[in-house]
């Protein structure tokens, strides 16, 4: 259920996230968000991950907290990024950007990334532990 409730969330905010981002660059008002069926696996695991993190790191600042997260997401792109590329199968590409290592990842993006770790461990992951079904 928690991997469901991560992915769900993961695929989500990407949609938001590109329909902003595109809105605000093309000015396009239909808010025309995108994703990929990737994204499912992608963020259900990364969530994971950053779930367990969360329980070895919680006696930590903030600041480290969200280094660590932020670090472990570029690591996880990365790596998916990778891993898609060689299937051909890579939906992104931030090769147009500055500071992009081989279009998989970029550092302009490190402040939304520490900010989606932050809503991560806050809400989604504090409240999806909480959830309890019920026969």
């Amino acid at each position: 259920m928690r991997l469901y409730v991560y992915a769900l969330h993961g695929c989500l905010c990407e949609v938001v996230f590109t329909a902003l981002l595109d809105s605000l660059k093309s000015g396009d008002v239909r808010l025309g968000g995108h994703s990929s069926l990737w994204a499912l696996p992608m963020y259900a695991s990364a969530i994971f991950v950053i779930e367990r993190l969360r329980l070895r790191l919680l006696e930590r600042s903030l600041s480290v907290r969200l280094t660590a997260y932020t670090l472990f997401i570029y690591l996880w792109e990365f790596s998916w990024g990778t891993g898609l590329s060689l299937l051909g199968a890579c939906p992104w590409d931030y090769s147009g950007y500055t500071y992009n290592l081989r279009g998989l990842v970029t550092l302009e993006y490190a402040v939304f990334w520490a900010v989606a770790a932050f809503i991560a461990e806050s809400h989604v992951i504090r409240n999806t532990l909480r959830m309890r079904l019920k026969n």
